[in-house]
């Protein structure tokens, strides 16, 4: 059974022509009835494989062009992301109130809003990563000034979350004292939200066509005023939580300022035509493929973040959360790895598919999923050797290093699901598969390991180990499931489908529906 996602198979095939992906994009694509696509394509796309030698070959060639985009982006996102984990360091050793209060705020207030956000703006790995393949370069700018439109219009909707943060929590069960600390600096970090929706487009519109490097030297340069930012506020002003927020606010708007200065003067291609009112046509059809981006993603990163807000129910809340709290943050530093992982594999399995080369996406695919799978097992086993260890850079609490490390183990088992699941993850995005996985992802999560690990947690008693071992089962379940999907998966099909995306997008006859 095959799963090419919104393909119409009744269509015409397509030939393309095949370009180096060194010498910049390809020529447009042109219908032609009159070509044996599958011979076009046999000439153009990848060899096959029929040995171990070509496999090994096939392996190392595709490695090399997967890292030379996922070194910059995994560092790009390790960077952003330290701006999260140093915001928690820097509190921690503060009280353990305010390491609470910021872990709350940003696991869940904040990531509530940063994976919705993501979500949406990852429609446009889809969408420009393909045109790019296609040699449409030219609308690479009008997509990223809808995605801007559509994410500036989300993040003032969501406001009210953060500004009701407190009796949010407190509704839901959370440790009232925590949950007023964590609505004040939830309400301090609001203009992070309104960064982010400019931060995500442009990121995205520089990944699509590989201009990684400025997006790390970016997020290098964010990192290290974040941190001289967090002494000056907290230890130089004194000003604890609040100047945590105002470091946080103030790194972030500078990532944007500096991706948007790099497009409008360096990215001439992508950003010629300049601000342009042909970014307000077609929103509702551009808002339905984000809305089914964003539900994918967020079913994802909302799951995990659960798992912090069902320990606020539990005996001794503080050390509970802060136990998990702490827990997250170093899974969060392996998940950016491979976020950024996913985030190449979306270019190449865009650019690939755009280019009419189904094989080369299959040897991607299969590439990273396997390279993905050995980082994995490599972090589960420095966790599991630094069990006793790793909890002191995050506390001084002897009772709380020791709540960390008595479900070191779990973190471990985390750490090898959560490497083979994003990474599928940018596999759909660059595909197109967002609404498919979507379903995957509720079905798994939030109908079968979220009461898991309810029954386990709560019910059964087990406490943090229950619920975390329940949502463990969930994820391992939608994992398999994905994987199941790539081995089935049609790639000439969706290249096929690529095609008419970008038929689409490009203003021609609208010959599929995005977004289902």
């Amino acid at each position: 059974m095959d799963y090419p996602l919104l393909t119409n198979l009744n269509e015409p095939q397509m030939s393309r022509p095949h370009h180096d992906r060194g010498s910049g994009p390809a020529p447009s694509l042109v219908p032609s009835t009159e070509v044996d696509a599958d011979a076009a394509d046999a000439a153009e796309d990848e060899p096959e494989v029929r040995s171990l030698a070509d496999a090994w070959q096939t392996f190392l060639r595709e490695s090399k062009k997967l890292w030379w985009i996922t070194a910059p982006i995994a560092f790009s996102i390790l960077c952003l992301y330290g701006i999260n984990s140093t915001t928690q360091i820097f509190a921690g050793h503060l009280g353990n109130l305010e390491l609470s209060a910021v872990a709350i705020g940003l696991s869940v207030i904040s990531n509530f809003s940063f994976g919705f956000l993501l979500g949406m703006g990852s429609a446009l790995e889809t969408l420009c990563g393909q045109a790019y393949g296609a040699g449409q370069v030219d609308k690479l700018g009008i997509y990223m000034q809808r995605s801007w439109i559509i994410l500036t219009t989300s993040a003032i909707l969501m406001c009210p979350l953060y500004i009701f943060a407190t009796p949010v929590l407190k509704l839901i069960g959370q440790d009232p004292e925590i949950a007023d600390a964590a609505g004040r600096f939830a309400i301090a970090i609001i203009p992070q939200l309104f960064a982010l929706a400019i931060n995500f487009p442009a990121q995205k519109f520089l990944q699509a066509q590989s201009k990684v490097f400025v997006l790390a030297c970016i997020g290098f340069a964010a990192l290290l005023l974040h941190i001289a930012l967090l002494f000056l506020f907290l230890f130089g002003f004194g000003w604890g939580v609040i100047g945590a927020a105002a470091a946080y606010d103030i790194s972030q708007w500078a990532v944007s300022i500096a991706q948007v200065v790099y497009i409008v003067r360096w990215c001439g291609d992508g950003w010629g035509a300049g601000l342009s009112w042909a970014a307000f046509r077609d929103l509702w059809a551009f808002v339905k493929l984000s809305l089914a981006s964003a539900v994918m993603l967020c079913l994802e990163i909302w799951y995990m973040m659960v798992l912090v807000v069902l320990t606020g129910h539990l005996d001794n809340a503080e050390i509970a959360v802060g136990s998990i709290s702490i827990c997250m943050n170093i899974n969060g530093w392996e998940g950016m790895v491979f976020i950024g992982i996913s985030a190449a594999i979306s270019v190449r399995v865009s650019n690939e598919l755009g280019s009419a080369r189904p094989r080369a996406t299959k040897h991607a695919v299969a590439v990273v999923v396997a390279t993905s799978l050995i980082i994995g097992l490599l972090f589960m086993f420095l966790i599991l050797a630094a069990r006793n260890h790793f909890p002191a850079i995050f506390t001084s609490d002897k009772e709380l290093q020791r709540a960390v490390s008595n479900i070191a183990h779990l973190l471990g088992i985390t750490m090898v699901l959560n490497s083979i699941q994003p990474v599928i993850s940018g596999v759909a995005v660059g595909g197109g598969w967002q609404g498919l996985v979507a379903y995957i992802n509720l079905a798994c999560y939030y109908l079968i390991g979220l009461p898991l690990g309810f029954l386990l947690g709560y019910a059964l008693q087990w406490g943090v180990q229950g619920i975390w071992v329940g949502m463990l089962m969930g994820t391992a379940l939608q994992t398999c499931v994905l994987c199941h999907i790539l081995w089935k998966t049609n790639w000439t099909a969706e290249a096929e489908q690529a095609y008419e995306r970008v038929r689409l997008w490009g203003g021609e006859e609208k010959i599929v529906e995005l977004g289902k």
